[in-house]
C-alpha cells in the first residue's frame, strides 16, 4: 500500500527545493544582467568621452590652419593633433571593437611599396599538412602582405607569404594564422616603428623633419607625416600598459629620487604658450633596479607629485624622497614621505658666492663641502651599513663643524644679503641635507635625477603640446621606457624593437617581463 501522504510531502518539498533552485539561479542571473549593465554603461560613457575630446581636436585642427603660426609650430602642431586622434581611435576600437569584416572594407588602400626597396620572404606554413579525414592538403595558392622594415639606415620589404592548403576530397582548406603585429594590417614593422619613436622622442626629430628624411631615402607616399602621426599615436597606447607596469615597479622602492622640469604647452585657439612640468622620479645609483618615470603634467602644482605617488591613501608610497626645497612637495612630509635633502643644492649657492664675489665664506663653506664629497666618492661601492657607519665616523663631524661655522657667520653677515640667503637654504633644511649620513641607503644629493631629465632638455623645444594632456602623457611614457633601458645598458632601438615585437601575444598578466631592468637582448643567429 503506497503511503500517498507522505509521498506528497516529498513532492513538495522536491518542488520547494526547485522553486528555491530556480530563484537563487534568477537571483545570480539577475545580478549578472545588472553587473553586465553597469559595465556597459561605463565602456560607453568612456566611447562617449572619447568621441568627444576626438571631436574637439578635429575641431582644433581645422581652426589651427588658420592660424598665424610660423611653419614649425604649425608642423609641430598638426603631427601633434593626428598623433592624438589615432591615439584615441585606437582606445575606442579597444573599447568596442569593430564587427568582423567591417573595418576590412572601410580602410583606405594602401599604395603599394617600392619596387627598388630588397625584399625578405617570411614564409608562413601550417605545422601539419594532413587533412581530419587522412588526406594530403594540396597547396592552391598563398596570400602575400608586405611590410616596411627598418634597421639603422637601411629599409627592406618584408614579404609575409602564407600558403593556402586544402584537402581534395572534403574540400578543407588550411592556411597558418596572421602573424600578431603591434599596428594590425598596417605596413610598419616594429623595427620601423622603434625607429620613428626612437628619434622623436630620443633623438629629438619631429615627425615633420623625419618625413623628409624618409623622402630622401624615396619613401615621401608611404610615410607622410600623417601617416608617422598615426603610428606614433597607436604605439604610445600599446606602451601606455608596460609603463605604468613601470610606474608600479618604480613605486616599489623605498628610497626615490624626484625632480621637474619645464616644457612649453601650445594652446590652438590663442597661439600662445604656457609652462607645462615635466616630472621625473627614478630609483637611486644604490639601487639594482635602474628606472626612471616621467610624468607631464600642466602645471607644478604639488598635487601632480601627490597624485603619483598615490597620497594621501594609506597605501600609496611612504618612502624617503629626495628632492630639492620646491614648495611642491612639503604636503607630501606631512602625508608620511619622509624628505631627503638634495647636498649639491647648497653647495651651489656657496659655489657662486665664490664664483660671482669671490667671497671668502663661500670659498671656506666649499672647502667643508669638499670634505664631505669625498667621502661620498669612497663609499658609493660599498653596502649600506658600511656606507652608514663611514659617514657616522667621518662625514659627521665634517657636518658639524659647517653647521657650527654656519651659524657664526650668520651672525657676522647683514640681513638680505646673498651670503645669508646661502646660509639661511642651508640652516633650514640640515635636517633633511644631513639625513643622509644615518642612512647607508640615502644619496648625499639629487645629481642622479637631474641627470636624466638633461637629454630630456635638449629637446624641449620640439615638444609643442595641442591642449590637452595626451600628448605630453604619451611623450612621457615613451621616454619612461626609452630612458629606462638607456640607464639599463640596452640600445633603446633594440629594445623597442624587441617589446613591440613581443607585446601584441604578450599576457597582460606578464608584462612586467618586458621592462627594462628584466629585458634581455634577443639571441641572433650567426
Amino acid at each position: 500500500m503506497i503511503d500517498t501522504t507522505h509521498l506528497g510531502q516529498l513532492n513538495a518539498l522536491q518542488l520547494r527545493e526547485t522553486v528555491l533552485c530556480l530563484a537563487g539561479k534568477m537571483a545570480m542571473q539577475e545580478a549578472e544582467i545588472e553587473r553586465k549593465d553597469r559595465e556597459i554603461a561605463f565602456k560607453q560613457a568612456f566611447i562617449d568621452k572619447l568621441t568627444h575630446e576626438m571631436a574637439v581636436l578635429k575641431r582644433l585642427k581645422f581652426a589651427a590652419q588658420s592660424e598665424a603660426y610660423n611653419a614649425e609650430q604649425k608642423s609641430l602642431l598638426e603631427e601633434t593633433i593626428d598623433t592624438d586622434l589615432a591615439a584615441l581611435a585606437t582606445e575606442i576600437e579597444q573599447a568596442q571593437p569593430s564587427p568582423p569584416g567591417q573595418d576590412d572594407k572601410q580602410r583606405p588602400k594602401r599604395q603599394s611599396l617600392p619596387e627598388n626597396l630588397a625584399r625578405r620572404e617570411i614564409h608562413h606554413e601550417p605545422q601539419n599538412t594532413s587533412c581530419a579525414c587522412g588526406c594530403q592538403l594540396k597547396r592552391i595558392g598563398q596570400d602575400v602582405a608586405e611590410k616596411l622594415d627598418y634597421q639603422p639606415g637601411v629599409f627592406t620589404v618584408e614579404r609575409h607569404i602564407r600558403g593556402k592548403w586544402v584537402c581534395a576530397k572534403c574540400e578543407t582548406l588550411i592556411q597558418a594564422p596572421v602573424p600578431a603585429h603591434v599596428i594590425d594590417k598596417g605596413i610598419p614593422t616594429a623595427g620601423l616603428l622603434a625607429q620613428v619613436l626612437v628619434a622623436k622622442y630620443a633623438d629629438h626629430l619631429p615627425l615633420y623633419r623625419q618625413e623628409g628624411i624618409f623622402a630622401r631615402a624615396g619613401l615621401a607616399l608611404a610615410l607622410a607625416r600623417s601617416t608617422l602621426a598615426q603610428w606614433v599615436g597607436q604605439c604610445g597606447v600599446q606602451l601606455q600598459p608596460l609603463a605604468d607596469a613601470l610606474r608600479a615597479e618604480l613605486l616599489k622602492h623605498s628610497v626615490l629620487h624626484a625632480d621637474e622640469t619645464p616644457v612649453a604647452m601650445l594652446k590652438p585657439g590663442n597661439r600662445k604658450t604656457h609652462r607645462a612640468y615635466l616630472w621625473s622620479y627614478c630609483t637611486t645609483t644604490y639601487n639594482e633596479t635602474r628606472a626612471v618615470v616621467f610624468d607631464f603634467a600642466d602645471s607644478r602644482a604639488g598635487q601632480h607629485a601627490r597624485d603619483f605617488l598615490g597620497l594621501p591613501d594609506e597605501y600609496g608610497w611612504h618612502g624617503k624622497l629626495v628632492c630639492d626645497d620646491f614648495g611642491g612637495y612639503k604636503a607630501c612630509f606631512e602625508m608620511g614621505v619622509t624628505e631627503a635633502g638634495w647636498l649639491a643644492h647648497a653647495r651651489r649657492k656657496f659655489h657662486e658666492l665664490w664664483i660671482n664675489h669671490k667671497s671668502t665664506i663661500g670659498e671656506q663653506a666649499l672647502k667643508f663641502f669638499k670634505q664631505l664629497y669625498d667621502v661620498e666618492r669612497e663609499v658609493s661601492e660599498l653596502d649600506a651599513a658600511q656606507r652608514r657607519r663611514i659617514r657616522q665616523e667621518r662625514s659627521r663631524p665634517v657636518a658639524d663643524a659647517l653647521h657650527l661655522w654656519m651659524t657664526e657667520q650668520r651672525k657676522k653677515v647683514p640681513e638680505g644679503s646673498a651670503t645669508i640667503k646661502a646660509i639661511d637654504y642651508s640652516l633650514n633644511r640640515w635636517q633633511a641635507l644631513t639625513r643622509y649620513i644615518d642612512d647607508g641607503e640615502l644619496p648625499a644629493d639629487n645629481n642622479w635625477v637631474e641627470n636624466q631629465i638633461r637629454p630630456i632638455a635638449i629637446g624641449r623645444n620640439n615638444w609643442l603640446f595641442a591642449g590637452s594632456l595626451r600628448a605630453g602623457k604619451r611623450a612621457a611614457a615613451v621616454m619612461s621606457l626609452v630612458q629606462s633601458a638607456r640607464l639599463n645598458g640596452h640600445d633603446p632601438y633594440a629594445y623597442l624593437k624587441d617589446i613591440l615585437e613581443r607585446l601584441p601575444t604578450q599576457p597582460a598578466s606578464r608584462v612586467e617581463e618586458l621592462l627594462p631592468h628584466r629585458w634581455h637582448a634577443p639571441l641572433t643567429n650567426t
